[in-house]
């Protein structure tokens, strides 16, 4: 790149003196998000400088709630020579099956809402009139990645899907960062941004705004009430519960679920429509946690069954003939790429499948089949996977006959490695990961060696190499038959909320049930996070 260049989301152009970088984006073609016009008020530009920093204007007073590496596109200007890298906050799409395997049918079609000729009703009240099918749309809310799906509410076909990267990132990677960013600005930064990029991937679907007339959103507790503008605050502390469970506790409300107006939120959908966010389980265990129950219905099968929904906060799930117990696991954002060098969510332009030969030729996949921009959890899972299985790395995530810089090349001529640095990232999400499976298994009474079927949700659990997985004591060392790739059974689970009136209901007695599992002060944690850091197999031994 020359002293005048910018780089941004793999275009490459000028960034002229005095020019900011929303400018040069836009005349490369690329659009950044914003709904203040350039004024540093809706804070939606967000964009990530990966190097030339110092070739900008000093921050803005609009950007000082910012980490150092983001600045607002709008407000972040050349003052002086030097390449300047930046992304925004990736858009992309994600591959979203219609259908999920492995998964429970769905209940009758029976919506809240319904259309009476041009009449709206609501639970069969006339809410307004509306000019043509009604729709729902269904919300994954992850820490890392939204993911969104259209719903005909009169067929109950998905329509359409997409996603993108949770722009809340600069307030932190996981959770608890988020809580404490919260905390500490005024003004609801991450519900205001969070707000704006739903709007507009809401007003990018192949459909009318005003025909869609509810939305359910799942999420992890955190998630799901930033969104609606609660204090986070309590989720932070012990003993780690919404204010929703607090005020469930002391009779103030029947349930944890939460329902606002759409346009309370300034959602710009049909005058009726309302946002419906799914009841959480307990601490940690969010509605994300809840609508893998309901997909799954694993606490119904005469065989025990499991479920791990992979994330920033895995939700590990165990029932058998009515009893259910969950746990939430502090893995963090490593395996949907964040903490990672190279690391990315699963978007075009993403790795997703990686092979070492023999020779010693690394072969790839790319989501989407251009050039790569980085690697996803699945092409993570490949190549530590590859290593170990080829001596190139121990079982404690040392590399072996590298250059002795710790590096392993994946693409040099695309800058893609990975370090021994992101490997320790993958090792304590894994150890996570695998000392929640154990500890809840232990705690319900089973081995591992008992369960019949094993659920591998996530967002990335689909397209997952479950032997790889295997390989690397990701998920139990099963057999192949009884593990279940089920893609993104949170999605699945509010897309059938939004479908049925008797599932919504089912669900909220289903949480009822579920007993919680805290594994923060389960006296096998740190022994069972400790062996799960090794990138060794594991099976049923238990968590004692």
């Amino acid at each position: 790149m020359d002293a005048a260049s910018l780089s941004i989301d793999g275009r490459e152009g000028a960034l002229a003196a005095g020019e900011s970088i929303f400018r040069a984006a836009e005349r490369l073609g690329l659009h950044v998000p914003t709904s203040c016009h350039e004024q540093g008020k809706c804070r939606e530009c967000l964009v990530e400088i990966e190097s030339g920093g110092a070739a900008l204007t000093a921050r803005a007073a609009e950007e000082e709630h910012l980490p150092a590496r983001f600045r607002l596109a709008c407000r972040a200007r050349r003052a002086g020579p030097g390449p300047v890298a930046a992304h925004t906050m990736r858009r992309g799409a994600l591959r979203i099956e219609e259908g999920s395997r492995g998964l429970d049918a769905a209940a009758e079609l029976d919506p809240r809402y319904r259309r009476r000729g041009t009449v709206l009703t609501r639970d069969g009240r006339a809410v307004g009139t509306i000019a043509g099918p009604p729709l729902g749309v269904a919300v994954d809310l992850g820490t890392t990645t939204v993911v969104l799906g259209l719903v005909d509410l009169e067929s109950g076909a998905l329509v359409a899907t997409q996603s993108f990267e949770n722009p809340q990132r600069f307030g932190g990677s996981d959770v608890m960062a988020r809580i404490r960013y919260d905390g500490d600005h005024r003004g609801r930064l991450l519900q205001r941004v969070l707000l704006g990029y739903l709007g507009r991937a809401l007003a990018s679907f192949p459909a009318a705004p005003e025909t869609i007339v509810e939305l359910v959103v799942a999420g992890n507790p955190t998630m799901r009430d930033l969104l609606f503008g609660l204090d986070v605050h309590p989720i932070g502390q012990l003993p780690y519960r919404s204010r929703t469970e607090h005020e469930l506790a002391a009779g103030v409300r029947a349930t944890t679920s939460l329902e606002a107006p759409a346009r309370a939120l300034r959602l710009p959908l049909h005058p009726a429509a309302t946002v419906y966010g799914l009841p959480l389980v307990a601490s940690h265990v969010g509605a994300d946690a809840a609508a893998c129950l309901l997909a799954t219905g694993i606490a119904e099968r005469d065989g025990v069954a499991m479920c791990m929904d992979v994330g920033t906060n895995t939700e590990v799930l165990i029932g058998h003939r009515g009893r259910i117990l969950a746990a939430s696991c502090p893995a963090g954002p490593a395996f949907e790429g964040g903490g990672v060098r190279c690391g990315m969510p699963g978007l075009e332009g993403a790795i997703e499948r990686v092979r070492l030969r023999s020779n010693g030729a690394v072969e790839y996949e790319v989501i989407g089949g251009g050039p790569p921009l980085g690697i996803c959890g699945s092409g993570l899972v490949d190549l530590v996977s590859e290593l170990a299985r080829t001596g190139r790395m121990s079982a404690q995530g040392r590399f072996t006959g590298d250059d002795g810089d710790g590096t392993f090349t994946v693409d040099a001529a695309h800058g893609i490695v990975l370090t021994e640095h992101d490997v320790n990232e993958l090792a304590q999400a894994k150890g996570a990961n695998a000392a929640g499976v154990r500890i809840v298994a232990d705690r319900f009474g089973v081995d591992l060696a008992r369960v019949e079927r094993f659920y591998l949700a996530g967002g990335f659990g689909r397209h997952l190499d479950a032997a790889a997985a295997r390989r690397i004591g990701l998920i139990p060392d099963l057999p192949p038959e009884r593990i279940v790739q089920v893609g993104n059974a949170s999605l699945a689970g509010a897309a059938r909320v939004l479908r049925s009136r008797g599932d919504r209901s089912r669900l909220e007695a289903l949480v009822r049930r579920v007993e919680h599992v805290a594994l923060e002060s389960h006296p096998a944690f740190f022994d069972c996070f400790v062996d799960g850091c090794q990138f060794v197999p594991f099976g049923g031994g238990g968590a004692t």
